[in-house]
């Protein structure tokens, strides 16, 4: 199973006993979901992931998934009833009669009459009838509705001076960082500029722990191509994604950040509704299948589970069928045509090694591809062209396990420390056959970086047997 599986950790399956089964049933990364739960809750969240381990030994991956400036219905004791036709405010200044008050640091900056505003995933939504202030908007409502506290709301089109990172952000951030978490996802990301500020943070507190944008915002798909160069990986975030933008533009999206994520060799991530339906149901429907079937066709390097593993009533059944229908799905992808496709560009000599080893891999029917790797970077890089081959990324260092933990087709291995070039086949032979990875005299593709240790240098491409 080349794609990867991640599972959001949630009440369902807040025991040992439960992570476990999810490993067993394909689960390589968990998703703490830091919106919600106090500071000692998220902190045991991050204990009991870390005391259990893969097959390999270490311990499963972390996404730690910042909450991120989402604007909210607040200061609302009672439900707000709107009536179809009837003027309302929306305001981060002021409560009263037909005011709907949202989140107190929002700011409005470029409004046009007409726009819309949607409430609670679009289950109520207004038109813009007049700016106030930069603070509060006059709208119409266009059908009737019960407005609730804690409810999200959407302004697609409009755009807003609002901090990309929140104080509980900076708050949660320090908690994951300090308990281990390899990955940093921010949530509505609407700008490269947006990948720094966090940088900056990370680095003050001490860490170089790679960020992973979600992309859910009009101005994320705006600005795409920057976020995706700019971050270190990107997820297609469907829920408020399908709220900003209309419904039918959400698949076309979707196919392009892979393709474009795939080919900037970052890796990318589905979620939101992958198996809706098994929040409830012990099966998925027709179309869900389909929808899965045609992410993992596409390129997707993991696809990740929300609710259907926090809350839901069937967290293994989710991650048994997500594992059927990888695996059957990856058994019709025509892998020659990713290599291709990517390959058409003017290579660096990083690129060019690992485009190369896939190459001789196809041409010699060789079917693992070892890499050496201190950073990742060549595992990545390999991964990025999505070849048939086993791809085993062999590495001294337990955090870039882990954080190849969401990238397609990477079996991270920890191996002993080695210093020259000389110490590689002796490494690579041995892992394999402890690993029972290899027969008698098969062959393989290794690469990797000469002088040993410094991030960026593939430049080593050999094809060894094993003894």
């Amino acid at each position: 199973m080349k794609t990867k599986i991640i599972a959001t950790v949630g009440p369902s399956c807040f025991t040992k006993q439960k992570l476990d089964l999810l490993i067993e049933s394909g689960v390589t990364c968990f998703r703490v979901n830091l919106s919600h739960g106090t500071k000692s809750e998220k902190a045991k969240c991050f204990d009991l992931i870390k005391s259990c381990r893969l097959e390999s030994g270490i311990r499963p991956t972390i996404l730690a998934d910042l909450a991120g400036p989402k604007i909210r219905v607040s200061r609302v004791k009672d439900s707000i009833k709107i009536q179809k036709g009837e003027q309302v405010y929306i305001s981060s200044e002021k409560n009263g009669k037909n005011v709907i008050p949202i989140s107190e640091d929002v700011k409005f900056q470029t409004v046009k009459k007409g726009a819309k505003i949607l409430v609670d995933d679009g289950k109520i939504s207004l038109e813009v009838d007049k700016l106030i202030s930069n603070k509060t908007l006059l709208c119409k409502a266009e059908f009737d509705g019960i407005v609730e506290q804690r409810k999200g709301i959407n302004f697609p089109g409009i755009e807003l001076d609002l901090p990309s990172i929140t104080d509980q952000d900076k708050n949660d951030l320090e908690l994951a960082l300090s308990k281990g978490a390899d990955w940093i996802a921010l949530s509505f990301v609407r700008s490269s500029s947006d990948y720094q500020l966090l940088r900056d943070i990370i680095a003050k507190l001490g860490f170089t722990t790679p960020i992973l944008a979600k992309i859910e915002k009009w101005e994320a798909v705006k600005n795409m191509n920057d976020i995706i160069d700019a971050f270190d990986a990107v997820m297609v975030a469907r829920g408020d994604l399908g709220v900003e933008l209309p419904l039918e533009q959400v698949p076309g999206i979707q196919k392009k950040v892979i393709k474009k994520a795939i080919k900037a060799g970052k890796p990318v991530v589905l979620a939101t509704q992958i198996l809706d339906s098994m929040t409830q149901r012990p099966v998925p429907t027709r179309a869900e299948v389909s929808d899965i079937a045609n992410a993992i066709l596409d390129g997707a390097d993991a696809l990740m589970v929300t609710g259907e593993t926090a809350v839901g009533e069937h967290p293994i059944k989710v991650i048994k069928v997500l594992n059927k229908v990888i695996t059957e799905s990856e058994s019709s992808i025509n892998y020659k045509t990713f290599i291709k496709d990517i390959s058409k560009k003017k290579l660096n000599t990083a690129q060019a090694i690992s485009h190369a080893a896939c190459s001789v891999a196809v041409k010699q029917g060789i079917k693992k591809i070892i890499t050496m790797t201190h950073s990742g970077s060549t595992a990545r890089m390999v991964s990025r062209y999505r070849p048939s081959a086993k791809i085993i990324a062999m590495t001294p260092f337990k955090e870039t396990c882990r954080q190849l933990g969401i990238v397609w087709g990477v079996k991270a291995l920890l191996v002993k420390n080695y210093n020259t070039s000389d110490d590689i086949p002796l490494i690579a032979n041995e892992m394999l056959v402890l690993n029972k990875d290899l027969r008698k005299n098969e062959k393989y593709v290794i690469t990797g970086g000469v002088p040993v240790g410094v991030p960026g240098t593939t430049n080593y491409l050999s094809v060894l047997k094993g003894v």
